[in-house]
């Protein structure tokens, strides 16, 4: 991974950003700013209820309209990734590209906020589509579609409770990262706050084959300065006929020791996880619970108004084997740098060189390189 270091370099060089990182209680600006710009996740999405103010009202219910507009340009050395890029498709023949080049609009989305006060406190609504149908085609998919009930309860879908989606990396490429857990599920959360700590536990659908649901439960804690978070999983999977044990914690926190600076990192732990990372393991192999660590590690910097650069990266190491295609892999590796450039309160260009590495059962390893640049208009 040495002789990546100049075209990292040159690509911080060249590219740009207006972003930022981890959400940070009493920050609005960063929040709205994060909502607004960051290319994958809207890190407020996990814990806020929905906004009251309103594009729209009828009667007593306030609508907000959201979403983005985004057009990504990429090109990848070694082997095709696909439009998200996924780092398992590495070193299978199939793949192998001596250049090529692609584009796509599928991480554009659209999205709905209600809000109505009623006798029994406020509900809130959201309804949220982008265009990863399957098949490769642009067309809606669903991603939230929840009912918030008051200041503690949440019914539907969206990101797991088990997710640390506050201190995710920040990525021009969808998928960012491996190492860090990313999914939407059904659920049932109730949350409770406690000053500048939170706590939250949920009954969720399993993203894994399962006859049972998930349990979850985590703590925060958010201030100008520090934050951090610690949550738990327990369910099972069924694996060629067999039951096992599912079983996760994820420790996550962020820290901005001056102005525009921003640290932070995950670690996750557990047995039949892989569903739930970004690399896509396999929860068991001939029955056996199939352990996995995984961590990321992010530093962001603001210049100026305008301007934000990162590097992230990220790891997830398997017990055992998942095959893909004519190979397999155990462990998974990325680094993502990247630059925004805010040149309009809701209009961002981006660039991002990534740099991804599969290593198989036997030893063996392959190496990836893509650049990615895009162009999002938020509304």
């Amino acid at each position: 991974m040495v002789r990546r270091l100049d075209a990292i370099s040159a690509l911080a060089l060249m590219t740009a950003l207006g972003g930022a990182g981890a959400v940070m209680a009493g920050d609005a600006g960063s929040q709205a700013e994060l909502d607004a710009l960051r290319a994958r996740v809207e890190a407020l999405e996990a814990g806020r209820a929905a906004g009251a103010r309103g594009d729209l009202h009828v009667g007593r219910t306030a609508i907000d309209i959201y979403g983005y507009a985004k057009a990504d340009f990429f090109y990848d050395f070694d082997f095709v990734q696909g439009d998200t890029a996924f780092v398992n498709n590495i070193g299978e023949p199939a793949n192998a590209t001596d250049g090529t080049f692609g584009a796509t609009v599928r991480q554009s989305r659209l999205g709905i906020r209600t809000s109505t006060e009623t006798d029994i406190g406020t509900l809130g609504g959201q309804l949220e589509f982008d265009l990863f149908a399957s098949g490769g085609r642009s067309e809606l998919r669903l991603r939230h579609a929840n009912i918030r009930i008051g200041d503690h309860w949440l019914i539907g879908q969206t990101w797991t409770n088990f997710m640390p989606i506050g201190h995710y990396p920040t990525s021009v490429e969808f998928n960012g990262p491996v190492g860090v857990t990313f999914a939407r599920v059904p659920q049932v959360r109730y949350s409770h706050a406690f000053g500048k700590a939170l706590f939250s536990a949920s009954i969720e659908e399993n993203s894994a084959r399962s006859d049972d649901p998930v349990v979850t439960a985590a703590l925060e804690y958010n201030d100008d300065l520090f934050s951090a978070r610690i949550a738990g999983l327990v369910g099972t999977v069924i694996s060629g006929g067999t039951e096992v044990d599912q079983t996760g914690v994820t420790v996550s926190g962020a820290l901005r020791p001056w102005h525009g600076g921003l640290f932070q990192a995950t670690f996750v732990t557990g047995e039949a996880l892989g569903p739930l990372l970004i690399g896509g393991g396999a929860s068991a192999v001939g029955g056996v619970a199939n352990d996995v660590d995984g961590f990321t590690v992010e530093f962001r910097q603001d210049v100026g108004e305008k301007w934000n650069f990162g590097i992230a990266y990220g790891s997830e190491e398997y017990d055992l084997p998942t095959s893909t295609g004519t190979l397999d892999f155990t462990e998974l590796e990325t680094i993502h740098v990247n630059a925004f450039y805010k040149a309009t309160d809701n209009l961002t260009l981006s660039g991002e060189y990534i740099f991804g590495e599969r290593t198989t059962s036997t030893g063996a390893s392959f190496e990836g390189d893509r650049v990615q640049l895009a162009v999002q208009l938020n509304f």
